[in-house]
């Protein structure tokens, strides 16, 4: 983001899909230290969501200053727990973690959350100029 406007537009989109029931975004915060503020170091959002739906789409990033400390890692274990407590009942069966084939953190991050790699996603320029690795974290039984 490179305006305040555009943060604040974000948190209104984050916003429309938590009332719209099939985007849900959660800030990661983090203290330095007890008296300190708390600052935002991440997010993790589980989008696509809908009643009836087998699958739903789970996204993450992590600050510059947060990575290489597991952040990533607690925030999706976080995020993946609630989605399937959530939305199980509803239908939700599996969960989808997407990533570009060169972000290895991110390949490491969904192993380590039980997201197994399921395929590769072919490359879709502009946006999406590599491959992607397709994980999959399916509901316990």
């Amino acid at each position: 983001m490179e305006s305040e406007d555009d943060g604040l537009r974000w948190v209104q989109d984050q916003e429309q899909g938590w009332a719209a029931g099939n985007r849900f975004a959660f800030a990661v915060l983090e203290r330095a230290l007890d008296a300190a503020p708390l600052r935002l170091v991440g997010n993790v959002v589980l989008k696509e969501v809908a009643s009836g739906k087998p699958s739903a789409e789970v996204g993450y990033w992590t600050a510059a200053q947060a990575r290489g400390r597991g952040v990533a890692q607690r925030a999706l274990s976080t995020l993946t727990a609630w989605a399937f407590d959530a939305f199980q009942a509803n239908g939700l069966e599996c969960l989808e973690l997407l990533h570009q084939v060169d972000n290895l953190a991110s390949c490491r991050v969904a192993e380590k959350n039980g997201y197994q790699f399921d395929r590769l996603l072919p490359s879709a320029p502009p946006s999406y100029p590599l491959d992607g690795h397709v994980h999959i974290r399916r509901a316990a039984a």
